[in-house]
């Protein structure tokens, strides 16, 4: 059963559940010669692609939705902004490092752990102001406006994996509520991503 938490503040930890498990498997993985190139490849894709996205969607979406209603939180947000710029950066290199069999992995689990490593320490300031705000200011159905934006706009780079890291992270209820906004066209495919995600997740872990 679900907690009595808002929407918001379910489908945000999951979310930010996920950045985490994904940014540190992606170091570990790529610190490992018994990982395929493509896994390393498609998780970093993947990261690459719905981390711009997350921060964009804050940015354009989120951050404008909440100081309308509380001016006061405009410096803090504004502040944390300043770090996707950061993000931005250390995704770039992210994504141009080469990642195929016979290359050497050093340069790729330097990038991993730069990207890693902010996305931790963001995610850390992030929560303290980020949670209270989602709790006290954004209504339920501003939330499940925003929340619509974000999924028709998602990236669509290895999609299941989203799926598979949402297992990991939050209980089945958290994960249906949060799938729950999908197109039925999507829906029905969530067993075949579960699966996909899975045979995924174990490469990287091989």
């Amino acid at each position: 059963m679900l907690n009595s938490e808002p929407t918001a503040i379910i489908e945000t930890r999951l979310a930010h559940g996920m950045h985490r498990t994904a940014t540190s498997l992606l170091v570990e993985a790529a610190g490992r010669s018994t990982v395929p190139s493509a896994a390393l490849a498609e998780l970093r894709d993947f990261l690459v692609a719905n981390l711009h996205h997350h921060h964009e969607s804050e940015d354009e979406l989120l951050w404008p939705m909440i100081t309308a209603v509380e001016p006061g939180a405009a410096d803090g947000l504004a502040a944390l902004g300043a770090e996707h710029v950061q993000l931005d950066a250390v995704l770039d290199a992210l994504g141009e490092v080469e990642i195929c069999d016979g290359v050497d992995r050093a340069a790729l689990r330097e990038a991993a752990t730069a990207v890693r490593d902010l996305v931790h320490r963001h995610l850390e300031k992030e929560e303290p102001l980020l949670f209270p705000a989602l709790r006290d200011h954004v209504s339920p159905e501003a939330w499940a406006d925003f929340s619509q934006k974000v999924i028709t706009t998602s990236p669509t780079e290895a999609a299941h994996l989203m799926v598979g890291f949402f297992d990991e992270v939050g209980t089945p209820e958290e994960v249906e509520l949060a799938l729950s906004g999908l197109p039925e066209a999507a829906r029905q495919f969530v067993p075949m991503m579960r699966t996909q995600a899975q045979a995924g997740l174990a490469a990287l872990r091989a």
